[in-house]
């Protein structure tokens, strides 16, 4: 069993705060009966998350910085032919122009159906397609374009991205081709009735696209068990119901965990790095040791 808990900490004085408060008996006792065995530490501007990585090296993938093909990934997963295509990941976004900088919100905000989606897919695809890419629809939320110069093509995760300013992250996606169909997607749908209704019910226009994960397939051999309940409250902001959530998820997936016996690994990711326990044989003296000198959860995870 290989459990990933990506967002289990943050850079931030609330997420200290609520760390320090949390009680976290399953975890506790998890680590201390595992081993860190690997740490994969490295600054918050990565744009390639600390989960994404830990993901990545758990399958054996190889890539740079932002060039990890989890879009061929998921386009495999949505049931689409990737081939030994180079695919990206287009996810319809609005993007909220601020005084001082653009910020992009959580897609999940848009609410897009799948009737939407068709018809916002359907109104841009040629604008992709009169540029040489091969466009695909995977579900509300994950478009597909697939085309050569994707192969080695760095983008910032979305993960990163998401209420913060897109022009920090558009630091490494130089091209501009994909820049130049970001402005021009956001030129087609902003007089497009399915935004005139989306404003008249006071809900987010779909204005822009944010491209990630791209390159060709990699085989994925190794299951993870991936717990993502922390995503979304910390990317809200919102401490209480992340402290709420993280509560669930030691009482859930930790404690079974816990009742799996070993060999167990668990994976914590923060914003800075990925740190991996595994379960290593150790005699009494050891054991003994660790009972007495395990970190308390909230120290092992303001580290990540």
């Amino acid at each position: 069993m290989h459990l990933l808990i990506p967002f289990a900490s943050a850079l931030s004085e609330s997420a200290t705060h609520v760390l320090r408060d949390l009680a976290l008996p399953n975890l506790a006792q998890l680590l201390s009966r595992l081993t860190l065995t690997h740490r994969d530490d490295d600054d918050v501007l990565t744009l390639s998350a600390p989960h994404e990585r830990a993901w990545a090296q758990a399958q054996g993938w190889r890539g740079a910085d932002g060039c990890l093909p989890f879009a061929a990934q998921a386009a495999a997963d949505d049931g689409i032919e990737v081939g030994d295509l180079a695919w990206g990941l287009v996810t319809p976004t609005h993007w909220h122009v601020g005084r001082d900088h653009v910020t992009l919100a959580d897609p999940a905000a848009l609410q897009l159906g799948v009737e939407e989606s068709r018809a916002a897919f359907g109104a841009v695809r040629e604008l992709f397609e009169s540029e040489g890419f091969r466009v695909a629809w995977g579900a509300p939320t994950r478009w597909y374009v697939a085309h050569e110069r994707l192969i080695d093509l760095p983008t910032a995760s979305l993960d990163r991205v998401i209420g913060r300013n897109v022009e920090l992250w558009m630091r490494g996606t130089q091209d501009k081709l994909i820049r130049r169909l970001q402005s021009e997607l956001q030129l087609l749908l902003y007089p497009h009735a399915l935004n005139d209704a989306r404003e008249q019910r006071g809900e987010l226009t779909l204005n822009s696209f944010w491209l990630s994960g791209c390159g060709r397939a990699q085989p994925a051999p190794q299951p993870l068990l991936i717990d993502s309940t922390l995503r979304a409250p910390l990317l809200a902001d919102d401490w209480v119901a992340w402290a709420q959530a993280w509560r669930a998820l030691d009482a859930g997936a930790l404690a079974d965990g816990l009742a799996a016996g070993d060999p167990l690994t668990l994976t914590l990711c923060g914003e800075r790095g990925a740190h991996r326990f595994e379960s290593r044989p150790q005699g009494l003296w050891q054991r003994l040791a660790n009972r007495w000198n395990t970190s308390e959860p909230h120290t092992v995870l303001e580290a990540l």
